[in-house]
């Protein structure tokens, strides 16, 4: 599933491509997404133009001059760049026709994005009133987390990846983070200092900068705007390397299942 590092990567490849464009046609060739992308949409942009993209937690929000549309890439989504007259392959589900013959094109083999119409004000849509801090923004740091947490048995890898807490730490990078910053990941989220926070929240700031330079990790359905795969996998140094050597005390990595996830630590260095 694409992250916020490819998410933030797909935002800055498309972005110089559509400001100041015009929309002039919409195609729809198949509205079956996470929710049916609605009859409305064509002629809500139709003739628009594109003022800004900007990134919310998963969620590219599109700003017109008429409103604003939200992308989600779901589970398989990406989106490219490429000439309109291309010609579609069979999860090419949408195109945003520009006035320059290029598009925005949407692919989503398995369907679970969303392309949906958010009105004036983007960020009192359902989707994106409820959700928590930005992990890169100064809000996130480590007295918020701490207050948030207190008293909560919850793991402390769930904790970080909640979204109404903080958005955008999925689980690989939730796993590196706590790696870096030498916190167990069955921890309980009360139970972690202020100061420990600190040290997580430079941490998980570190680690999704560092992902997004290198365009993302390598994921199986996930490219960028260019149709290239992220290259985030070779730095990671706890995450899928079950039985390998901690790359800080050279034991062994484990694993374990925290919320249904895989999860992946060193047991001496994450206390």
């Amino acid at each position: 599933m694409p992250e916020l590092p490819e998410v933030e990567t797909a935002k800055r490849g498309i972005s110089p491509h559509l400001i100041g464009k015009t929309i002039v046609n919409v195609v729809i060739r198949d509205n079956r997404l996470r929710w049916p992308i609605t009859r409305s949409m064509p002629r809500r942009l139709a003739r628009a133009r594109i003022l800004d993209v900007q990134r919310r937690a998963k969620y590219i929000l599109i700003e017109t001059d008429g409103g604003w549309a939200i992308i989600h890439l779901g589970m398989s989504g990406s989106l490219r760049i490429t000439n309109a007259a291309t010609p579609p392959f069979i999860h090419d589900h949408f195109d945003l026709v520009l006035s320059n013959g290029k598009c925005l094109r949407y692919r989503d083999p398995r369907r679970f994005g969303c392309f949906v119409w958010a009105g004036e004000n983007p960020h009192e849509h359902k989707l994106i009133a409820g959700l928590g801090v930005e992990p890169l923004s100064d809000q996130c740091n480590g007295n918020y987390l701490a207050e948030r947490a207190h008293k909560r048995k919850v793991a402390v890898k769930n904790f970080i990846m909640n979204a109404a807490i903080v958005v955008g730490i999925g689980n690989i990078y939730a796993s590196e983070a706590l790696f870096r910053a030498g916190i167990h990941p069955m921890r309980a989220a009360g139970r972690i200092s202020a100061k420990r926070y600190e040290v997580l929240t430079q941490e998980i700031k570190q680690t999704l900068s560092e992902a997004i330079k290198a365009g993302g990790t390598t994921l199986r359905d996930f490219t960028d705007d260019q149709g290239r795969a992220g290259y985030f996998a070779h730095a990671l140094r706890v995450y899928g390397r079950v039985g390998e050597a901690c790359p800080v005390c050279n034991g062994v990595i484990k694993f374990c299942v925290i919320g249904q996830r895989s999860s992946f630590y060193c047991r001496t260095c994450q206390t």
